[in-house]
Parts: C-alpha cells; sequence; structure tokens
C-alpha cells in the first residue's frame, strides 16, 4: 500500500481522489487552505491519516507545508490538485504580490515539487484548457499585460504540464505526469459541465498507484487512463529551462538537480 499527499483535497476532485484512496486501502494525507476547510476534508475522508494546513497563496506557508510534509516521513506519491478557477474578474494579488491564479496554480506546485522529499510519483492536474495557452512566460506576474482571468487559468495549467514533463526529464527517477479530468460539475466546473464527475479522479489515482504499465510512464499527459494530445509547448526544453528559472526567481528556490 502507498502513502500519498494530495493537495486541495477540502472537496472536489482531490476530496473524490482521497475517497477512493482510502476505500484502496491506502494512506492519505490531507490538505486544506484554513482550519474549517481541514476539518471538512477529514469528515469527508475519515481514513485519512491527518490533514496539514496551508495557503498555497503564500510563498511561506508553501514552503511550511512541504516541511510538514516531510516530518510525516516519505510519500509515494504527490497529486498536485489544489487550484483557484478563470472568474477572477481583476488580478487578485497575494500576500507575496502575486496573481492568486499563478501562485495557486502554478508557483505553490513548483516549491512542492523542490522541497517534497522526492517521491516515486507526481500528478499534475491539468486542463483541456492549456492547449490554448502560450505561458505567458513574458510576464507572469500580469504586470505588463492587461488582466485576463481566462487566459491565467489557462497559462496555469500548461505551467502543470510544463513543471510536470520538466521534473520527468531531469528526474529519471521518477515517474511525472500531467492530465486533465475533464469539463465535470465541481464548484470549479459549474453544474452544467458535461463530462463524467465519477470518472474525473480516476486517472490522477491510477497515476499515483497502479501497477499497470499504462501508468509506469514519466512525461506523459493523461485524460481518462488514455494518453492524450498536449500543447508542444510542454515539451520544449528552453520554455520549461525558462519557467523554472522564473519560479526560482520568484520564490528563492532552486529546482533540484
Amino acid at each position: 500500500m502507498a502513502r500519498i499527499f494530495i493537495t486541495g483535497s477540502a472537496d472536489g476532485l482531490g476530496q473524490m481522489a482521497a475517497q477512493l484512496l482510502v476505500q484502496q486501502g491506502h494512506t492519505v494525507i490531507l490538505h486544506a487552505r484554513n482550519p474549517s476547510r481541514a476539518r471538512q476534508a477529514m469528515e469527508a475522508v475519515p481514513g485519512a491519516q491527518t490533514v496539514l494546513q496551508a495557503d498555497l497563496s503564500s510563498i511561506s506557508q508553501t514552503i511550511q507545508l512541504a516541511k510538514e510534509v516531510n516530518q510525516l516521513g516519505h510519500v509515494d506519491a504527490v497529486i498536485h490538485n489544489a487550484a483557484v478557477g478563470y472568474r477572477e474578474p481583476k488580478r487578485i494579488a497575494t500576500v507575496d504580490g502575486l496573481p492568486q491564479v499563478f501562485a495557486v496554480n502554478s508557483l505553490a506546485p513548483y516549491i512542492l515539487t523542490c522541497l517534497i522529499q522526492r517521491p516515486p510519483r507526481l500528478i499534475y492536474l491539468s486542463s483541456g484548457l492549456h492547449r490554448q495557452a502560450n505561458g505567458g512566460l513574458d510576464d507572469l506576474e500580469w504586470k505588463k499585460t492587461r488582466w485576463d482571468g481566462f487566459k491565467a487559468y489557462s497559462d496555469s495549467k500548461l505551467h502543470d504540464v510544463i513543471l510536470a514533463f520538466a521534473a520527468a526529464r531531469k528526474w529519471k527517477d521518477v515517474y511525472a505526469n500531467a492530465l486533465e479530468p475533464g469539463w465535470v460539475a465541481t464548484k470549479m466546473g459549474g453544474p452544467s459541465a458535461p463530462d463524467s464527475l465519477e470518472d474525473a479522479p480516476k486517472t490522477q489515482v491510477w497515476l499515483a498507484v497502479s501497477n499497470d504499465p499504462g501508468a509506469l510512464v514519466t512525461g506523459k499527459y493523461f485524460y481518462h487512463l488514455r494518453q492524450s494530445p498536449v500543447n508542444p509547448l510542454a515539451k520544449d526544453q528552453q520554455v520549461q529551462e525558462s519557467f523554472l528559472q522564473q519560479c526560482e526567481k520568484l520564490s528563492g528556490i532552486a529546482f533540484p538537480s
């Protein structure tokens, strides 16, 4: 049985993935951004080992979260699930002065990837919208560009794939992959979303624990247990290096070699 840490597991797809993993007998560490959400997480997934609290829009809290995960002992997989959506009508600045969408969706996974003791498997939740993105690497902080919440979200989901593929390229002892769960009726997706909510958490669970040969790959992009087309920018090594360098500059944390 495996030990899995899941960010953003107080509700939605993170919670659903946690429930599936606990049902399968695995040990799950939950994450929530505040005490009330933490209680909600444990109530929904009573078989979980524990829940850790951190606001991923804060660099310092994200760093502390990584330390707390490491203090609990080595994990076999991390599912980077936490995200904020695309309906922000203006640039919301975090305590560090960064756009909230970028801080939570892009920079927090980077920091946790760098600082959590390297697990054998890394899973990053993206979106089909990543195919429409160009990454916005010339203005990650949205200081020069007029705010567009939809584009900021799409770019952040491309960042997640870039990060997954960079980790796969640099760390040959890790299975690092990204996926899209589909447009499903979560709080973010809305009630009219057309895809199967039941199927939405299955791919990340499969990538985290399965010994199926299809899951034991790296640097791939999935949709419903199958490899799926990906934005070619995610495979570009120069793009990957640019993203990692800018995340290092913003966070003060270098990507481990």
